[in-house]
């Protein structure tokens, strides 16, 4: 007599879950859950970039006009060394002023009153710029 391997009856399967891959499962879910929030968190602790208006934008004697600290690092790559001490000599600094009291950045304006040339007060700028949503 021959069987047919429709007649068979064949035993259900037992599944057995490995508990040591679903823990690890979830723990990479959850890492990667926390790295996900952890990001979005960074990008909305910038601070918003500060534009003055037309009233308070900062007037170079050169003739460039600025409005935010962007517009500052631009100016400051290609400022002559006099325009910069005409702003920034030794009794007063123009542009550590105009951060401080028209930007709102105390810390910014703090540096750069220590900065001595163009180039140094681009890089206090430039750091600065890194705590901005820029």
């Amino acid at each position: 007599m021959t069987i047919k391997t429709s007649d068979r009856k064949t035993a259900p399967k037992k599944v057995v879950k490995d508990t040591k891959k679903v823990a690890a499962k979830k723990t990479v879910k959850s890492v990667a859950e926390k790295g996900v929030k952890s990001k979005a968190v960074k990008k909305t602790s910038k601070k918003p970039l500060v534009l003055a208006d037309n009233q308070t934008s900062f007037w170079v004697t050169n003739g460039q006009i600025l409005n935010s600290l962007v517009a500052l690092r631009d100016a400051l790559d290609a400022m002559e060394k006099e325009v910069y001490q005409y702003h920034a000599g030794e009794m007063h600094n123009d542009f550590a002023n105009w951060v401080s009291d028209v930007l709102c950045d105390a810390s910014c304006a703090a540096d750069l009153a220590k900065a001595k040339t163009p180039t140094k007060a681009k890089t206090v700028v430039k750091n600065h710029l890194k705590a901005y949503a820029v």
